[in-house]
């Protein structure tokens, strides 16, 4: 191993290879299929980049996130190392240029999502190649246990019938022992080697916290850890709202979503990594590839959809191996509140049938035809016409992309942007002088409170509903705003592109599929469930029940988790009611009044409250605070 050293330490200056490493590298060097699960920050790309520089050849890496592939080019090419990505948006003669340049250019590194394999005329050009190894990354989206289950993952196998004496290397970082197992039967993997790296991670406390005020509670956790922090959100509007709060506390922050513009998205991350700011407020298309080290918070503020998307996000806390925190801020609203966004926004066939039927005729196509038309499209235009709701319809989608039914351009952005480039108070001099455009400025502001700041996508729709005023009349108001040198507007007609890869076959089509779809909302329900168990279980070690979940039954309490941490304080004390209740005579108190005026311990005080809600000694008004009863 000594070659494979020298590599590491020449291109990425290490001096040795993590556990297991090296022993993935040896395997896959005596050709053999390897199974790597390594949780994420493990090094899982060294795995297949070492052994791909060693050999003649050129490795083909096969990725389902374009900013991955990218990101790992990139860095590749930095270090000198001639990489090549077929992502999106490259025609096919700008693909057939990159293979030449891969057969003939001395390329080592040729990465391409599943999606291409599809395409018989590239995996014919693949054949010319000289590949040396075959490394499937995600590979748990080869598995339809595996939390994001894309089918055109299962055409990977069929290169085993090109490329019999190649290996394949399949990596990921979050696996249950099901999908492991069904990973490996469904890529054909011969003999396995097999290597699982513990998921534990010693040096990252799980805290699970109850909170109604969870703007304070973040506030407490990064004033008191002021190095690099995370706090993923479920939603773009989470992310500038959080963000702008963060601001008026003097916590630099900054915000990343897929609706921001290349540019944008670059900037902020910039302003991050170089600690020109705290805190990165982000959705989860904020993190693949993204390494750094000394990230010492990672705050989720909504449940998650899963645990290994979970796992994956916290994990992103203390890679350099100091104690680092993964927080989940829970409050009780929270379940409801996800069980609609998560369980109810589930298509079931009947659904998937209604909207692939309306999709068809949106498009005006006729039964058994459609096969490679393309067509523009407007997601909230669509829903709003056959009175759909619109995250149930992207989810169905979404299902019908992934089953390769329809290929959906993944950029779902308002292509509507609006931002007011003049002051606040010359705003309102405009509408006290136009009346008639008041009702639509006002609902602008309201909805979209960065406005001011930024160029912001607005939903036309929505604008008009809220405010009363037909779409036309909301465009009118805004061409006239434009023309006045009040905002910067920008319009197109369309937020996507829709082709469809199969003809019209309504009730074959659907029925084909539809096994896959009740099988996928069967396990979404169970990973969600398992998130409800995460977030509101006080009688087990955080890291354990991780552990658990994962297949590692046998590991012991933690001793730094929200959990181990409350079992070992000393008993809360008698008299916190009491003052509680004292206190509630003055008059009614939030929790953070409460906490201020009794300087009990956040624990202390939850656990007093509950008690007093439950003997029915004191009540939650709407306001948020609390009152004797």
């Amino acid at each position: 191993m000594q070659e494979a050293l020298s590599i590491l330490q020449k291109y990425w200056k290490y001096d040795s290879f993590r556990t297991p490493q090296a022993e993935i590298i040896a395997s896959v060097l005596d050709g053999q299929d390897t199974f790597a699960l390594m949780p994420t920050g493990g090094g899982k790309s060294i795995c297949f980049q070492v052994p791909a520089l060693m050999q003649n050849g050129i490795c083909l890496v096969v990725s389902p996130l374009i900013a991955l592939m990218k990101d790992q080019t990139a860095n590749l090419q930095k270090r000198g190392i001639k990489a090549i990505a077929l992502t999106g948006g490259i025609s096919t003669d700008e693909i057939s240029d990159l293979l030449d340049n891969c057969q003939f250019g001395n390329y080592k590194f040729l990465y391409l999502s599943p999606e291409r394999l599809q395409a018989d005329w590239i995996v014919e050009r693949l054949k010319n190649l000289p590949i040396n190894l075959i490394a499937i990354d995600e590979a748990h989206c080869v598995s339809q246990w595996g939390h994001d289950f894309r089918p055109a993952y299962l055409k990977i196998a069929s290169l085993k019938t090109h490329f019999p004496k190649i290996p394949f290397l399949a990596l990921t970082a979050t696996a249950t022992e099901r999908v492991k197992k069904d990973v490996i039967a469904q890529l054909d993997m011969e003999n396995p080697a097999v290597f699982q790296k513990s998921f534990v991670r010693e040096n990252l406390a799980y805290m699970v916290f109850e909170a109604e005020d969870k703007l304070y509670r973040i506030e407490q956790i990064v004033k008191k850890h002021p190095q690099p922090s995370i706090i993923y959100v479920r939603n773009r509007k989470g992310c500038l709202d959080t963000a702008s709060q963060l601001e008026s506390l003097g916590i630099k922050a900054t915000y990343y979503h897929g609706g921001l513009h290349i540019t944008e998205k670059e900037k902020n991350m910039k302003l991050w990594m170089e600690e020109k700011v705290q805190v990165i407020v982000a959705t989860n298309a904020f993190g693949m590839g993204i390494d750094k080290a000394n990230v010492k918070t990672v705050i989720h503020i909504q449940l998650p959809e899963n645990l290994e998307n979970y796992y994956q996000e916290a994990g992103r806390a203390g890679r350099n191996g100091e104690k680092a925190f993964a927080v989940l801020l829970n409050s009780p609203s929270d379940i409801q509140y996800s069980e609609n966004q998560i369980l109810n926004s589930l298509p079931d066939k009947k659904f998937l049938k209604e909207m692939y039927v309306k999709l068809c005729n949106f498009f005006q196509i006729a039964y058994g035809e459609g096969i490679y038309e393309q067509f523009s499209f407007n997601i909230n235009q669509f829903c709003v016409q056959y009175g759909f709701p619109a995250l149930k319809t992207f989810n169905s989608l979404q299902f019908l992309d992934r089953q390769g039914i329809i290929s959906l351009s993944q950029e779902f952005s308002e292509k509507v942007t609006v931002r007011f480039v003049i002051e606040s108070k010359e705003v309102i001099r405009y509408m006290s002088l136009n009346p008639q455009d008041e009702e639509i400025i006002l609902t602008l502001l309201r909805t979209y409170p960065g406005i001011y700041e930024i160029v912001t996508a607005i939903n036309i729709p929505l604008v008009a509903k809220k405010s009363g005023a037909k779409e036309t009349q909301v465009m009118a108001v805004l061409l006239k705003l434009q023309e006045r040198q009040i905002i910067e507007y920008h319009a197109k007609n369309n937020d996507s592109t829709v082709t469809f890869n199969e003809i019209r076959e309504d009730d074959r089509t659907i029925n084909r599929v539809s096994k896959y779809l009740e099988e996928q909302n069967s396990l979404k329900k169970e990973q969600f469930e398992a998130v409800l168990e995460y977030a509101t279980n006080n009688t087990t070690c955080k890291s354990r029940q991780l552990l658990s979940y994962f297949g590692e039954k046998d590991s012991n309490d933690c001793g730094v988790c929200s959990y181990c941490i409350q079992k070992n304080k000393i008993a809360i004390p008698v008299t916190a009611g009491e003052k509680i209740l004292h206190l509630l005579k003055t008059a009614p108190m939030s929790s953070r009044e409460i906490q201020f005026h009794s300087k009990f311990p956040d624990e202390a005080l939850i656990f007093a409250l509950r008690q007093l809600l439950e003997t029915n000694k004191i009540e939650l008004l709407p306001n948020n605070k609390y009152t004797l009863k």
